[in-house]
């Protein structure tokens, strides 16, 4: 071969090389874009709904007045009285009571999945957690609507639609929220502090509480956030097992009211300026699991740092 002819053959390769480097370059231009836009369609998603809500909503609370319609006791849309304080009180002792009873639970079972179980039991145990995430919220309202509720008027006493029957379904509800992620970040702790731990003397389970546990604590509270969300915002259980009464509970057995539920019961049928308080409701809440988020997102990320 000439070599004028190895020159052109080197030239041609090259110009193939930068072709496809330009076709490579392109192609990944393209995917960042197609990630870019799915990126932007959830802000976007997030903007319109928020936009929304405070538009249909807004109207409704200045006309009844903010102190008014946060701080009323009474709601009787027949006479135009829109005060939401008891589905306020309702959602949060719902959600507090669930927390307390469902996230200890939740963390124990995730330490045992992560560090005490067998392998067999490992099997067993992590797919019959992730198949409570599976089952739609309205099968959960009629187990206890049919087991719960006639439990605790039988035992404890009261109708049974009450608090506590939506105490005890939310808690169920939310393990599987807390349970897989606090266990992905116990299994995250490097092996090095268990490691040492057990090196100086301590027993596993002085381990995992004392080195393990705080080592993934911001994990943990980031499951905790996760689920008093998904406690907070659930409806139909809800609906069926709480009773549905607007009034401040005393009691454990006494019935309430939740934002959610408010909402979903009587939108089929609102209007006029009954539609738009139920919009309000929907704004309150909307500002109440914000300010919830970014409180404890800061608390989270505060633990991260230690």
């Amino acid at each position: 071969m000439r070599a004028s002819d190895s020159e052109v053959v080197k030239k041609e390769a090259d110009n193939e090389i930068m072709s496809q480097s330009k076709s490579r370059v392109i192609g990944e231009k393209i995917v960042e874009w197609i990630f870019f836009i799915s990126a932007s369609t959830a802000i976007i998603c997030v903007a319109l709904i928020t936009f929304f809500i405070f538009v249909q909503g807004s109207p409704a609370i200045f006309k009844i007045g903010l102190k008014d319609f946060i701080l009323g006791m009474e709601w009787h849309p027949l006479h135009d009285t829109f005060g939401i304080f008891p589905m306020i009180v309702g959602s949060v002792y719902a959600t507090f009571g669930a927390i307390i009873l469902g996230v200890p639970i939740g963390i124990l079972t995730s330490v045992f999945i992560a560090e005490l179980a067998p392998d067999w039991m490992v099997k067993i145990v992590r797919p019959a957690v992730e198949l409570l995430a599976g089952i739609p919220s309205v099968v959960y309202g009629f187990f206890g609507l049919l087991v719960i509720v006639p439990m605790i008027s039988k035992y404890i006493g009261g109708a049974g639609n009450s608090l506590l029957a939506a105490i005890f379904i939310l808690s169920v509800m939310i393990l599987p929220t807390v349970v897989s992620i606090s266990e992905t970040s116990i299994r995250a702790v490097p092996k090095e502090y268990k490691e040492g731990s057990l090196a100086m003397g301590a027993s596993h389970i002085q381990t995992i509480f004392k080195v393990i546990l705080p080592a993934a604590k911001s994990g943990i509270l980031a499951a905790v956030v996760l689920g008093i969300g998904r406690a907070i915002g659930e409806t139909m259980a809800v609906i069926l097992v709480a009773g549905n009464s607007p009034l401040i509970p005393n009691q454990l057995t006494d019935s309430i009211r939740t934002m959610t539920a408010g909402i979903a019961i009587e939108m089929g049928y609102a209007f006029g300026l009954h539609q738009q308080a139920l919009f309000g409701i929907g704004v309150i809440l909307f500002i109440f699991i914000m300010a919830l988020n970014i409180i404890l997102n800061v608390v989270t990320a505060k633990a991260g740092d230690h």
